[in-house]
């Protein structure tokens, strides 16, 4: 008799318990729409392939800003950014797009190479080169910030954030990139944008 009132109040409870958190899911906000991404642009990756806004169409993905040379954070927003593109690498509807804003260093050749010691795969994580007229005018558009100074370690202030976009070209976060607690709720929101209707 004292074993079945246990089972049974256990059970309750565990429902309960369900229940509650079934109903903390379902209250969780969206997240809030920050702006939209409308601008057209044409840019060649690693690889040599055009990347056009059609090549994130119905995607979700997460846009930064860097530099091959960088001395300072971009070599830890890689390694924040390599840890975003292992928790989607299997999942067709996350991609990343890296943006060189030293072109003329950053050849396909140099993309090339850095993406291969990244050992990552180019239908994933675009790395793309183009014409400063088109990359840094593409940085104020997602609301990031990239300047030449010859002042500045390696000759530029860049963001560290990184721009999540929704399958909508809607911006719908920023993140430290040189954080790993706020990659962590980067990680976590790109789920939750994957669960929006």
């Amino acid at each position: 008799m004292i074993l079945q009132r246990f089972f049974t109040t256990a059970v309750s409870t565990l429902l309960l318990c369900l229940l509650l958190f079934a109903g903390c899911k379902q209250n969780t906000p969206p997240l809030p729409v920050l702006g939209s991404f409308d601008q057209d642009f044409s840019l060649t990756n690693q690889d040599g392939q055009t990347v056009t806004p059609a090549t994130f169409k119905g995607k979700i993905y997460v846009a930064d800003f860097f530099f091959t040379t960088c001395p300072t954070i971009c070599p830890i927003m890689k390694v924040q950014m390599t840890r975003v593109y292992e928790a989607f690498v299997d999942n067709p509807a996350i991609l990343l797009l890296s943006h060189t804003i030293d072109p003329d260093h950053d050849t396909v050749e140099v993309l090339h190479d850095f993406a291969q010691r990244l050992q990552i795969e180019t239908s994933k994580w675009h790395m793309v080169t183009g014409p400063k007229s088109i990359i840094y005018p593409l940085a104020k558009k997602y609301m990031l910030g990239v300047v030449e100074s010859s002042q500045a370690p390696g000759g530029y202030i860049h963001s560290g954030s990184f721009c999540l976009i929704d399958a909508n070209r809607n911006i719908r976060g920023y993140y430290d990139g040189t954080d790993s607690a706020e990659v962590d709720q980067l990680i976590k929101d790109i789920g939750r944008l994957q669960g929006e209707k």
